[in-house]
């Protein structure tokens, strides 16, 4: 996970960026299982620009505010962190500077958990998904909506580089309320049915 010794700098909830993606080992992207659209979108700058692994390319909105993109999953998903690429030094008034993430079972009941100010961000922007009591670690959800409130130097239309979204890896343990990360652990995880029958 991303820190400020990661080159990410946090102010008073305000986000910077930071060059590299740190994202722990019990997390998976989640994002291939998801059906993408956008609120609008110039010719060529579409969801395929914020999917193809490359920070040349970007999405850019062609309407009004709030800009929109929008990731629903067939069933219930575990979401813990959303990593957005946006970059103020090539981008300037294309820039979002007020982010909000909703989620919810669809269009008709999204909720916003959190609201995320950027300043002049270049780089890879971390949020923690997690709800507001912090003993949730992941939202369980349908549906994720990023909504771009507002962009630096008060610009109309938004660029984002790259959005990725990452959730809890499953357990590799059947009926195992547990989540062992070590080999060692895992190993040792279960008892067989022959080791758990006493001697008679």
């Amino acid at each position: 996970m991303a820190t400020e010794a990661d080159g990410e700098e946090e102010t008073a909830g305000k986000l910077s960026g930071t060059q590299n993606l740190a994202v722990d080992d019990d997390l998976r992207e989640m994002a291939k299982k998801a059906a993408w659209s956008v609120s609008s979108c110039k010719p060529g700058n579409g969801v395929p620009s914020l999917r193809d692994d490359n920070l040349e390319t970007y999405w850019q909105s062609d309407g009004a505010q709030p800009h929109l993109v929008n990731i629903q999953f067939q069933k219930k998903v575990k979401l813990q962190l959303l990593g957005i690429y946006v970059d103020y030094k090539l981008d300037e008034s294309y820039t979002p500077s007020k982010i909000s993430i909703r989620a919810g079972d669809g269009f008709h009941n999204m909720k916003e958990i959190k609201t995320v100010e950027l300043v002049n961000p270049i780089g890879w922007v971390h949020v923690p998904l997690s709800g507001s009591d912090p003993r949730d670690a992941f939202i369980h959800t349908f549906m994720l909506q990023i909504a771009v409130l507002s962009n630096h130097l008060n610009g109309r239309d938004t660029h984002i580089r790259q959005i990725k979204i990452y959730g809890p890896r499953p357990n590799p343990v059947p009926n195992q309320p547990f989540h062992f990360t070590s080999k060692e652990f895992i190993t040792y995880s279960t008892i067989s049915a022959r080791s758990a029958t006493p001697a008679s």
